[in-house]
């Protein structure tokens, strides 16, 4: 059994991935694709060179596959690796985004009083608007990212391109108190799906990233999504138990 790796280029996301190991899978016994680094490990492989990087090329995206590259002598003395970035420094974005919804939905309410059910309402409303702004940035990149982990848009594609505006509907729904009893049931169901694909992707340890921001930032999922989307489901619950 032989083992042979091909540098990749044009991998962003884990639909990537995943679109690049099935079209190589009919030329190796194993196929091992990787985000990071870009590359394909093969086991057995049986195809040519060309007929690999048609494979990859065919697999729809801007991919390509080079030939492996020449096994280098290992250097006399390693370079110190460089120092992982700390969790703030790596959810600041999120972070900051979240601070300011937060601190908007408190200043909503000050001419009348502060709430705890206006508070979560604004937060919502703030939290949806916002959340798909990043995402209609680039909708389709999103949807790759999205079908990396969502069980549904794994399966279909159109769910990813539609979440988007699913978000902004909801925003808006939101900010306008429309049906607080559809708006929030909607939230429920919705967010309470997606967070059973961020669960099961943090389970299982998957190193992708994280679609909560669109293709703006790269951040890694996390139990930090997984927080952001329970929270969202547990406060619609609890808005929903107001409204019975």
């Amino acid at each position: 059994m032989s083992t042979t790796t091909y540098p990749l280029e044009g991998l962003t996301c884990g639909g990537c991935v995943k679109r690049v190991t099935t079209a190589l899978q009919p030329w190796a016994d194993g196929v091992q694709v990787s985000l990071s680094p870009q590359q394909a490990v093969l086991t057995n492989p049986r195809g040519s060179l060309v007929e690999l990087q048609a494979a990859v090329s065919g697999a729809g995206g801007h991919y390509t596959l080079s030939a492996p590259a020449a096994a280098a002598p290992p250097p006399a003395t390693a370079a110190p690796a460089e120092p992982a970035a700390s969790w703030f420094a790596t959810y600041r974005p999120l972070l900051l985004i979240l601070g300011y919804v937060l601190g908007a939905s408190l200043l909503l309410q000050l001419p009348g009083g502060i709430t705890a059910h206006e508070t979560m309402r604004y937060f919502m409303a703030g939290f949806f608007l916002v959340f798909s702004f990043f995402k209609l940035l680039d909708v389709n990149a999103f949807a790759d990212a999205y079908a990396g982990y969502d069980l549904l848009a794994a399966r279909w594609r159109g769910w990813g391109l539609a979440y988007p505006y699913v978000e902004l509907a909801l925003g808006v729904a939101y900010l306008a108190n429309w049906n607080p009893l559809l708006t929030n049931s909607v939230t429920l169901v919705v967010m309470g799906f997606s967070a059973i694909g961020v669960v099961r992707a943090v389970t299982r340890q998957q190193q992708i990233r994280c679609a909560c921001l669109g293709a703006v930032f790269n951040l890694p999922m996390s139990t930090v999504t997984i927080v952001e989307d329970v929270g969202m489901v547990v406060m619609a619950a609890m808005a929903l138990a107001a409204l019975a």
